[in-house]
């Protein structure tokens, strides 16, 4: 795997480097050691899939709120979506910056998110899922999360939302 390191500490972009022969090619999408080595979260307690059936819909951006904070290796698995990790950790000198990556089902980049850092997306395609390993399981009570539109954030959606939840939008702003 290439690691490459983001603006946002702790955020990493990471590249499987394809073993190939005449029938495809071979690759490692985790491995605990290469992570651990980076002082990256190395355990993984489930794994998500979310499914979006429209171009332009705009999912997050979620968190999991003390002591459930959790990190997440993100790879879209069909389609293609305009991944985003924005800084929500109290005191980090990036608070409030984003980074953003085109993850798609061709390129098979994945976007590793630490724990304090909020995640959403954008589909840049119909029919695009969206394949989640995370290191802490799901605690109801500990969803935070910031809203998409938050003017602080400015966030550059690469499309117009054609769709949004209602709880994704009545998320509150990073000041709040």
């Amino acid at each position: 795997m290439i690691f490459r390191e983001t603006p946002l500490a702790g955020v990493w972009l990471i590249d499987p480097e394809p073993l190939t022969d005449e029938r495809g090619f071979f690759a490692r999408t985790w491995c605990r050691d290469e992570f651990a080595r980076r002082g990256l979260v190395a355990d993984l307690a489930q794994c998500s899939v979310s499914w979006t059936r429209a171009r332009a819909t705009v999912r997050g951006l979620h968190y999991q709120a003390r002591p459930h904070e959790e990190a997440k290796l993100v790879r879209c698995t069909r389609g293609a979506v305009h991944d985003v990790a924005l800084d929500v950790r109290g005191g980090s000198p990036t608070f409030g910056r984003w980074v953003a990556a085109e993850l798609t089902a061709d390129n098979r980049r994945m976007l590793y998110v630490p724990e304090g850092v909020a995640h959403g997306f954008q589909t840049l395609a119909e029919d695009t899922e969206v394949f989640y390993q995370i290191s802490a399981s799901h605690h109801p009570q500990s969803e935070r999360g910031v809203r998409w539109n938050d003017p602080a954030c400015a966030i550059a959606w690469p499309l117009s939302p054609v769709s949004v939840s209602p709880r994704d939008a009545a998320l509150p702003s990073l000041g709040e």
